[in-house]
């Protein structure tokens, strides 16, 4: 009994086999026939055919793919997306459908009507059934990038490149998928592959400049933006990210040439002048030119409030324009900052005699050892000047503090542009420490005359 069952089961198979492939051969002998009637009646004569085959069964399996076929040789995306849908959303009840071909068409036609996430869905269903297939993988890796999924896109493309290595549109989109994924180094070949082959794509050349200047190589990226100035596309940029390499460099003055060289091109996007603008400012800040600076900032601060710092750094140097003194105290050499310290403390005891003994100097600091007289009192005093615009605890308060016995001095005065913390104040009560923050500095600061 159960050999009979047995026996009755394979038979079955064998005969559900044949079936398959008996249909399989029926739909390829269609499709060679269906081709021959196109050459010998004309595509419009088959597809009306083909068309009444749908009105009476419109899950025509063969006229479905059939019409398919041609809608996709024609580039019809629109109407290969509806019939390869129809025939995916029929294929559980229709073995012979091919799922791959199916979803992949689907796909490559989603992709061309600007339908990502269907595309993506689409061509992700296709791989599984065929991972190897060049155009899922290449398509796919489009449909990725364009998601802004630079990694998975990598992978895909990176698949599709092995079957087609020098296929230059997926070289280009490599690379410029390696770059946006910020693997610079990597992106190099592959932009400068596609460049051999086209030195006048615009684009690629400026990406490949970027991807340079990222990774170390500013000076040939710097001939390239030179090169892209002209450029009414790109041209900014290149100034932009020309200037961006002068300033990591501290060339200065060359940052300025690039970004005025910037202005004066036309049609510059917002974003790009806003950046431009920006950096021109900062820029003049660290050529201690104030004036200028402020100009651009607060052209930036027009364009576009509360833009990164702006607000700060305008609110900051509109006051030291206003004080060459300030300006001197936070950005100056260390001559000139020891040179207005001297004369802080002479205005400080306008009417006593001041005779410095001793200047020590450091990164954070410039210490002054003074001896202070006057008709009524005689004072040893040591001073602490800080740059800083932060706030200083008490830590450095008792170190101060020591620092004034150990220099024999009966009193100490210590000065920042920031200020002191609450502990810090607490500190100084009964201990011969004066402290001077940053309003009280900036009112004797603008009473000193440094030309006197």
């Amino acid at each position: 009994m159960i050999f009979s069952v047995l026996i009755a089961v394979i038979v079955a198979a064998v005969l559900v086999v044949v079936i398959i492939l008996v249909r399989g051969t029926k739909r390829k002998t269609l499709v060679q026939d269906v081709s021959q009637r196109i050459q010998k009646k004309g595509k419009s004569a088959i597809l009306k055919e083909i068309e009444k085959k749908l009105a009476r069964d419109p899950h025509n399996v063969n006229a479905l793919e059939t019409i398919g076929n041609i809608y996709y040789s024609e580039k019809n995306w629109e109407k290969v997306w509806n019939v390869y849908k129809t025939l995916f959303d029929i294929s559980t009840a229709h073995v012979e459908i091919n799922i791959a071909k199916c979803t992949l068409r689907m796909g490559i036609a989603a992709f061309y009507l600007q339908k990502n996430e269907d595309a993506i869905a689409s061509l992700m269903t296709s791989l599984k059934k065929e991972p190897e297939n060049f155009d899922c993988n290449f398509y796919l890796g489009q449909a990725l990038y364009n998601a802004g999924t630079y990694d998975k896109a990598i992978y895909c493309l990176k698949k599709a490149r092995i079957i087609q290595p020098e296929n230059i549109k997926i070289n280009a989109l490599l690379g410029q998928c390696l770059f946006k994924a910020q693997k610079f180094r990597d992106s190099l070949p592959f932009l400068k592959k596609v460049l051999d082959e086209h030195p006048d794509n615009k684009e690629i050349l400026y990406d490949m400049a970027v991807a340079m200047s990222e990774v170390g190589m500013g000076d040939k990226a710097i001939k390239v933006f030179m090169h892209l100035r002209p450029d009414p596309q790109f041209g900014a940029q290149s100034c932009l990210e020309a200037g961006k390499i002068h300033e990591r460099n501290k060339n200065f003055q060359e940052a300025v040439k690039d970004y005025e060289i910037a202005l004066k091109l036309q049609n510059v996007p917002d974003q790009i002048m806003l950046q431009i603008k920006y950096r021109l400012g900062n820029t003049w800040i660290q050529l201690n030119d104030i004036s200028k600076a402020l100009i651009y900032l607060k052209q930036v601060q027009a364009i576009k409030s509360g833009y990164k710092d702006t607000d700060q750094l305008v609110a900051r140097y509109s006051e030291l324009n206003q004080n060459k003194n300030l300006q001197i105290y936070l950005m100056s050499g260390t001559s000139d900052f020891v040179a207005l310290c001297r004369k802080f403390i002479t205005t400080y005891y306008k009417d006593s005699f001041v005779k410095v003994e001793d200047v020590q100097v450091s990164s954070e600091t410039v210490e002054i050892v003074c001896a202070i007289e006057n008709p009524k009192w005689e004072s040893k005093q040591l001073f602490r000047f800080y740059r800083t615009q932060n706030v200083i605890g008490d830590i450095y308060i008792r170190e101060f503090h020591g620092k004034i016995r150990d220099a024999k001095c009966d009193q100490g005065c210590c000065v920042t542009m920031g200020s002191f913390s609450e502990s810090a104040h607490k500190y100084t009560e009964g201990r011969p420490i004066d402290i001077i923050e940053k309003d009280e500095l900036v009112k004797i600061l603008k009473k000193i005359n440094m030309f006197n």
